[in-house]
């Protein structure tokens, strides 16, 4: 695939584009339940891509191709995950469409944990369909959609998909925006008795601030509502509907960060005993009346390709409290850093693109 793809572009005298997405990972965590047990796991992700491009990045058509490699650091091959990344992506005065195998780092920004845990992008690194988006001026905001298709219906594997609607507008330094998901559990084909169809729909209006202190340090705050409408079909109790007041503070100086996530309200995951994260996409602590997550980060090492940071992780709910300890470094160049390799200044001139985790 790779000499056919360099074929096309040299007979075309276009660019062939490449990237190298790597992360390593160690996470200890303590003081769990039931649906968080305490755990220890290593592991690493290598995402290599190629492909052709035809016009730049900001107008023109690409098509790109490679996989990304999950591999447990104290486990053998046996264990590893590699899922195929193939997508074409077509970008004009603002937009951006892609339709395929998409890796999640092509986002404007991540879901949050309510919405999308840790734990499923480490396993689940792209999105099987559909990404659009417009953010033609980044100081203004941003509108996305996509569509990923998880699960295909076989004769006893269910059919899943979600559908997310994320943006952003900003007067000043304020913004308004949210999140809006339709999450769906089908039937398999052999469906046992009593399996039912399922639907989850998420509303999450949200209002923030983003302040640029100093040229080294910032403040984010965040705040909103979050109902969350459940049903299974093959119930006859109808539509259940938490709801709760979810809110956030992001500050950095430096190389040190602290953030601070707060939820109160109703368990947003009705149905998580039953079903679990095959129809609840969010984090678990969701489950809980009242959650707390605190993260005290330090960034070792931050340039325009590489990241490693250490983070301690303070968790507490209505019923219990954790303490997690996490290391994580990543690793990303593509063509266009390949060619600033040699500039000290350019390569430490800011921080790198936006990862998976």
């Amino acid at each position: 695939m790779a000499m056919w793809l360099m074929g096309v572009a040299y007979g075309n005298a276009q660019e062939v584009v490449w990237s190298v997405d790597f992360d390593s990972h160690f996470a200890n965590r303590e003081g769990g339940d039931e649906l968080r047990p305490d755990q220890t796991f290593l592991f690493t992700r290598l995402a290599p891509e190629i492909g052709i491009q035809l016009g730049n990045q900001r107008n023109g058509h690409t098509l790109k191709g490679g996989v990304s490699w999950l591999q447990p650091l104290n486990s053998d091959a046996a264990d590893a995950k590699v899922s195929p990344t193939l997508y074409y992506q077509y970008r004009h005065k603002g937009w951006s469409v892609n339709v395929g195998m998409i890796p999640r780092t092509e986002m404007v920004e991540h879901a949050p944990r309510y919405l999308w845990s840790d734990s499923l992008a480490y396993r689940q690194p792209n999105i099987r369909g559909v990404l659009a988006q417009y953010q033609k001026h980044p100081e203004r905001g941003y509108a996305q959609l996509f569509l990923d298709w998880r699960q295909q219906q076989a004769d006893f594997r269910r059919e899943a998909f979600n559908v997310l609607i994320s943006g952003k507008a900003y007067v000043g330094n304020v913004w308004f925006g949210g999140h809006v998901q339709y999450n769906h559990l089908a039937k398999s084909k052999l469906a046992p008795e009593g399996e039912g169809v399922n639907d989850d729909v998420t509303v999450n209006p949200m209002v923030g601030f983003d302040w640029k202190i100093a040229p080294k340090a910032s403040l984010k705050v965040k705040a909103g509502a979050i109902i969350n409408l459940e049903r299974d079909r093959s119930e006859e109790n109808g539509w259940k509907a938490p709801c709760g007041f979810i809110g956030n503070v992001q500050g950095r100086w430096k190389w040190l960060e602290a953030e601070q996530n707060v939820y109160a309200g109703g368990n947003l995951f009705p149905l998580w005993n039953k079903y679990g994260s095959e129809l609840n996409l969010g984090d678990s602590y969701y489950c809980s009346k009242f959650y707390s997550r605190t993260d005290l980060r330090a960034h070792i090492v931050q340039t325009r390709f590489v990241d490693l940071n250490a983070s301690l992780i303070f968790h507490a709910t209505d019923k219990i409290t954790g303490f997690w300890q996490q290391v994580s470094c990543r690793f990303y160049i593509d063509q266009d850093l390949w060619k600033h390799r040699r500039s000290k200044k350019y390569l430490r001139g800011g921080r790198m693109l936006q990862s998976n985790f």
